[in-house]
């Protein structure tokens, strides 16, 4: 009986140090984090005996969100776009010397507007074994392969139409997924014509408020529509008529970043562009030509996409100030190169492949507010190498910090990720 007592009391005693140990470290950290205190608070002997972890390194910021925006088809019809994906790929697994890495795991962020919804998407989406679906380079072959069913062009080249919702191709896909199986924050948008607005589909809001959890695969369909289809959330309590995100959204950075910096839940030390790490992929400018902007409604509509993607640009970029030669990458084509109209499908993939390859070849293009563009000395290639460095440098960077600067809410189906940037279920915006 006097050892079991014995026994007891050393049990009580041992919970009694663990319990001390647990508030006086989240006392630390409330101090040091929700009130910026710049004194270094101290455990007690007793609770450092019992640690069992080095201590982190004092004065490790949070870190940067990292955010991928990716643009609506434009002249390469996403091939653009894809390609810089999977030489991003390819450049932090030769890096990292992981042959297994997914662009989802150096990003905390994404946003697709039509086909870069695509990408997204397929980029994205949990798997059965909790990896990402695609790598960047199925992504490519996805979009090369299934161009014809994906959409169709006009007579004259100019548009690419969506006669109708490609159910059959992204259903084979992503099945009954829906945003809540992505693996990081995704943004999608298209224009919902019911509220004559534009419609975010949100990862975060599909985990905190009913009637906005979608099936993926509607999710593409409505990002890409150029005629109006009709979506339905997955507890039916929201419909929209949608059409495609490239009419009111087609370069969706500024939406991203927004979306960051407001959302304290899950990004909750981002307070300004200095806490951003951002690449914005173009699909290269329209191929309309200034000989023929006056010559259709689509050609306007290509011109005032490109216009508006160019704005968002510039703005960005001057948004970033002193930031923005090392937080954001802007990779687009800076003339179109060659003709397409007179081709078959066939041969227009073709040629939008080697268009982009030669895109990536270019110069790297740097807006200036209100005053164009300018050429500098880096490629685009150049440009995504660099930016893969930052890449792995913030994920080194995070291994050394205190808390991650990103905390995810989880879906109860979903098996929990390995990424250093998902910690708890704390509630999403």
């Amino acid at each position: 009986m006097a050892a079991a007592a014995i026994s007891t009391i050393s049990m009580i005693d041992s919970n009694m140090e663990v319990d001390k140990l647990t508030y006086e470290i989240f006392s630390i950290l409330e101090n040091k984090f929700l009130f910026g205190y710049d004194n270094d608070p101290k455990l007690s002997s007793a609770c450092v005996d019992n640690l069992n972890f080095s201590t982190p390194k004092k004065n490790v910021p949070a870190g940067k969100i990292r955010i991928l925006s990716i643009d609506g088809g434009g002249s390469t019809n996403g091939i653009l776009a894809a390609k810089s994906l999977t030489h991003l790929e390819t450049t932090l697994r030769r890096i990292t010397g992981k042959k297994n890495t997914h662009i989802a795991d150096f990003f905390d962020v994404v946003a697709g507007s039509g086909t870069g919804g695509i990408l997204a998407t397929l980029l994205f989406t949990r798997g059965k074994d909790g990896v990402p679906l695609f790598t960047a380079e199925e992504a490519l072959k996805f979009l090369i392969e299934n161009n014809r069913k994906i959409s169709r062009s006009s007579s004259n080249g100019v548009l690419q139409r969506v006669f109708r919702p490609p159910v059959k191709v992204f259903g084979k896909v992503f099945g009954d997924l829906t945003l809540k199986e992505t693996v990081k924050a995704v943004l999608i948008p298209c224009y919902d014509l019911t509220t004559r607005s534009p419609f975010l589909f949100s990862r975060a809001d599909a985990l905190e408020m009913d009637g906005c959890d979608f099936k993926l695969s509607d999710v593409c369909g409505a990002t890409i529509a150029d005629r109006t289809v009709e979506v339905k959330s997955v507890d039916g309590r929201r419909k929209i008529t949608a059409v495609g995100g490239g009419v009111t959204m087609n370069n969706p950075t500024a939406a991203a970043i927004t979306h960051v910096l407001n959302n304290k839940q899950e990004f909750p030390f981002a307070n300004s562009v200095e806490d951003l790490l951002v690449i914005s992929l173009g699909n290269g400018e329209s191929d309309s030509g200034t000989g023929n902007m006056t010559s259709s409604p689509a050609a306007f509509v290509k011109i005032a996409g490109d216009g508006a993607a160019d704005m968002v640009d510039q703005a960005v970029s001057m948004a970033f100030g002193e930031f923005r030669n090392n937080n954001y990458v802007r990779v687009q084509g800076n003339e179109i190169i060659g003709k397409k109209q007179h081709m078959i499908k066939d041969e227009k993939m073709r040629k939008s492949i080697v268009i982009a390859e030669e895109m990536l070849k270019q110069k790297n293009v740097e807006s200036i507010l209100f005053q164009g563009k300018k050429l500098v000395e880096k490629t685009n290639l150049d440009k995504l190498e660099i930016f893969a460095g930052e890449l792995i440098k913030e994920e080194e960077m995070r291994k050394n910090s205190i808390l991650s600067p990103v905390v995810l809410k989880q879906s109860p189906s979903s098996p929990r990720t390995s990424s250093a940037t998902t910690l708890s279920t704390i509630s999403s915006c």
